[in-house]
């Protein structure tokens, strides 16, 4: 057993698993003077810290003092990118002298840079890349991702990575969601567009399917990546193999994908960055969820974040994740999404917060984690600071003082 006490203000970011919409996003469920008991993986009392230590259970457990701290559930980092085999810094440079991100990709840089990086690497090495990427999100309070393949391309290479993925959360404290990413359409297919949509359909789907290395499978729809038709078709043969599907769209372009995914019956679109203003009261009034991330567009340079506030109050289910990849957002740090989405996207706190944990779970279907409440998983983080609302408030530095996941500390920074 472990007692947290001492708890200057405790977000429970609850009540109950599913997404929170509206005005509920902006409730954080604070308990000032608070406690929480933790049973092994799983919590088992909640509340203010008279109540707490009046339960038999409470007086034998394992005390951890949060004096002069508060807490928050893991964060659930619904979007990454964590398995890759070189960084792309130099194209930060290239983007910083003036190019666009389309005019590096067009010069063989871009995904494309990663895609080869990646079919070079052995598997050993993508893994040991991805623990040490393992070790940086838990540091920065986040307990659950959910990991997408998507630089290997053809089906030798994705499924290394699909492996690397397992391995990662095999191998690390990090709970790890691993999705099946159709990227983009690499270069030997350029000219036969339509076979390499069979091969996805055909071999890399059932095969990830059939051996158990994916939960999820995600279609990046864009300019220079796959067009509706062919988003949808990939859709139908993941359903086929009971794989819950995901978009990328509208990032570089408005190209109506975020309709036509939803209608596909995808549980996320992500990015919207180009999301048209009538289309907000559809994704709003679907079950989907609307992933945010901020941290791409600032990465890049761009001025056009998602229009989170009128998606917020619209209605919309919104998660808030990093996107962490090589090319436009090598960053763990959900702290920073959340400065971000306040800075940049206009949402307060406490509903970046709840967007960043809560929803990040309902997106990826996880009723147990992703807020504080009794029988949900014991994965919490204790910040330095009295008060949750810091974390914006301080951008760009770790409030993260211990991190717990599953009941048992991983990081802890004196």
């Amino acid at each position: 057993m472990i007692l947290i006490r001492n708890i200057s203000r405790l977000a429970t970011c609850g009540v109950g698993p599913g997404a929170r919409r509206g005005a509920a996003l902006a409730d954080a469920g604070v308990v000032e003077n608070a406690a929480v008991l933790c049973d092994g993986p799983a919590i088992v009392a909640v509340g203010h810290e008279a109540e707490v230590l009046r339960l038999m259970a409470a007086q034998n457990a394992e005390v951890i003092d949060a004096r002069g701290c508060s807490v928050i559930p893991g964060f659930v980092d619904a979007h990454t990118h964590p398995v890759f085999a070189r960084t792309r810094h130099g194209e930060y440079e290239r983007r910083i002298r003036g190019e666009t991100y389309q005019q590096i990709a067009a010069s063989g840089g871009g995904i494309l840079s990663s895609v080869r990086a990646v079919r070079e690497a052995d598997e050993s090495l993508l893994v040991d890349i991805a623990l040490d990427h393992a070790a940086r999100f838990l540091e920065y309070g986040t307990t659950t991702i959910e990991a997408k393949s998507g630089y290997g391309l053809d089906f030798e290479s994705e499924m290394k990575m699909l492996r690397a993925i397992r391995s990662m959360g095999e191998r690390s404290a990090l709970s790890v969601l691993p999705t099946l990413l159709a990227h983009v359409v690499p270069p030997e297919y350029a000219r036969d567009r339509e076979g390499y949509v069979r091969l996805w359909c055909e071999r890399v789907i059932p095969e990830a399917a059939g051996e158990g290395l994916a939960h999820f499978c995600d279609v990046y729809c864009d300019e220079a990546a796959f067009t509706i038709d062919e988003m949808k078709r990939i859709f139908a043969a993941a359903a086929r193999c009971d794989l819950v599907c995901r978009a990328h769209v509208e990032q570089h372009a408005r190209n109506g994908g975020a309709l036509a995914a939803i209608r596909a019956g995808v549980t996320s679109v992500d990015h919207l960055e180009h999301l048209s203003g009538d289309e907000i009261p559809a994704i709003a009034s679907s079950g989907a969820t609307a992933g945010l991330l901020p941290g791409s567009v600032f990465h890049l340079g761009l001025d056009r974040y998602p229009p989170a506030r009128a998606l917020v109050d619209a209605g919309a289910a919104v998660f808030v994740a990093t996107d962490f990849n090589p090319g436009s957002s090598p960053s763990w740090s959900m702290p920073m999404m959340l400065a971000l989405a306040c800075n940049r996207m206009k949402m307060t706190p406490h509903e970046a917060l709840v967007a960043a944990t809560a929803n990040g779970a309902a997106s990826l279907g996880l009723g147990d984690r992703g807020r504080i409440e009794p029988g949900a998983r014991a994965d919490l983080v204790i910040l330095d600071g009295s008060d949750e609302r810091r974390i914006p408030y301080h951008f760009g530095t770790n409030p993260c003082r211990v991190v717990i996941v599953g009941g048992a500390v991983v990081s802890r920074r004196i």
